[in-house]
């Protein structure tokens, strides 16, 4: 509904809009700032943690999808499914394949970009993958990554030399933590999926209109459908984080081309659409001509069954 609004306006003015999880063309000192303290934090910032810290805020975009769970227990089984399967997410909608006007050899530069932003606030967060793990361990992981300010009702103070951990015990210049200063703190956080009120999937490109829903269709036919979410969970429970976190590197170049245990990894993800499929039919849910949310995934199906993401078209 968005793009249709704007597609009129775009026409007369002779503008096409790129679906894209990398900017192809721009060059960072051709980008502008948006004019926020925190961004201005952030400038200064991560450039001392990463390689690609401005490249994150400034030329990447992403779709994103937001899904509930209804207690710990269920949080943690969809937060560890998720983080097991972000990498195969990111080849499946890879659509960033240019840098700075030319192709840069890959599918993907987002997916490059977020392997050096800020080690300590980013990835997938190992703590997690211990089957016994809860709310504690994510906390935890959280409360030792750095802080980027603290907030007041007048008053925005830059503090980038203190984990959250050390603002709970010691506070910062006369400022002791509220419950605020906590979720602003969680959302300064970019894991791969991240756990707030609701579950935050976070590894794919932004993409062109025809597969912008198959995001949030395939995450929903994998984690609201009883069925799927054990079949899923089943099929990936014994990848380690070592595996996993050691596939990640080559995805931006290879996206479906590369190889999990000695398989395609297309092979997997074609799977994963099968589950997710199956899921999205069972839950029932119809559109005004009867046609159930699988729909959907339809265009992405066609791709993923050739081994090629969004960037090869």
């Amino acid at each position: 509904g968005h793009l249709a609004e704007i597609r009129d306006v775009s026409d007369d003015l002779g503008v096409a809009w790129l679906g894209m999880g990398f900017h192809p063309l721009a060059k960072q000192v051709e980008l502008d700032w948006v004019p926020k303290t925190r961004y201005g934090i952030m400038n200064t910032y991560l450039p001392t943690k990463g390689t690609y810290g401005l490249d994150m805020m400034r030329r990447t975009a992403t779709v994103q999808a937001n899904f509930d769970y209804r207690d710990e227990a269920d949080a943690m089984r969809k937060l560890r499914l998720s983080m097991r399967l972000s990498p195969v997410i990111t080849a499946m909608f890879a659509s960033s394949p240019f840098y700075e006007g030319k192709p840069f050899g890959g599918l993907s530069y987002r997916a490059k970009v977020w392997l050096s932003v800020d080690h300590e606030r980013q990835g997938l967060v190992p703590a997690i993958w211990d089957e016994k793990a809860g709310y504690r361990e994510y906390v935890e992981w959280a409360l030792d990554a750095g802080m980027f300010l603290v907030k007041r009702t007048d008053l925005l103070l830059k503090n980038t030399g203190q984990s959250f951990r050390s603002f709970m015990n010691e506070g910062f210049e006369g400022h002791k933590p509220v419950a605020s200063d906590w979720e602003t703190h969680l959302n300064t956080l970019f894991p791969e999926v991240r756990l707030k009120r609701t579950l935050e999937v976070r590894g794919a490109d932004s993409l062109p209109t025809r597969y912008a829903a198959a995001l949030p269709a395939l995450w929903t036919g994998l984690l609201y459908d009883e069925k799927a979410l054990a079949e899923a969970i089943s099929l990936t429970e014994s990848f380690s984080y070592d595996e996993i976190a050691a596939l990640r590197p080559a995805i931006g170049d290879t996206a479906l081309a590369g190889t999990f245990r000695g398989k395609p990894l297309a092979d997997l993800a074609n799977r994963l659409l099968d589950i997710a499929t199956q899921g999205l039919g069972r839950r029932g849910y119809l559109d005004r001509d009867g046609k159930a949310e699988s729909r959907h995934l339809t265009a992405l199906a066609r791709l993923t069954a050739q081994g090629k993401s969004p960037a090869h078209e």
